[in-house]
């Protein structure tokens, strides 16, 4: 038996999708000048290219050092994609805004 494979998510989707909800895990590790660079740009890539249709959940390590188990987070700062679905995950300060389009899967790699 076939199974349809499930289509990937773009910004196209966003703007056809107007009750998609992209949301966003992003692993810290204090007020580090990397995690504030890492949250600000973040903040910056979601205003430009998903129009209010994200939700961001900081999540700080130093704090909450048991939640890094689950999503398996080795590195930090780490961007981790929940939804849409699959789930993917980017490391670093976030600044390569291309990289962190494609790794949201917003951009198509060239």
């Amino acid at each position: 038996m076939k199974t349809a494979k499930q289509p990937k998510h773009t910004k196209a989707d966003a703007a056809i999708l107007p009750d998609a909800v992209w949301e966003l895990r992003l692993y810290v590790a204090g007020q580090t000048p990397k995690s504030l660079t890492a949250f600000a740009n973040l903040k910056r890539i979601c205003n430009e290219h998903l129009a209010g249709q994200y939700r961001i959940e900081v999540i700080d390590l130093y704090k909450n050092p048991q939640l890094a188990k689950g999503d398996q987070i080795l590195a930090l700062p780490t961007l981790v994609r929940k939804l849409p679905e699959p789930v993917r995950k980017i490391i670093g300060d976030l600044s390569n805004t291309e990289r962190v389009l494609i790794g949201l899967d917003l951009r198509v790699a060239q």
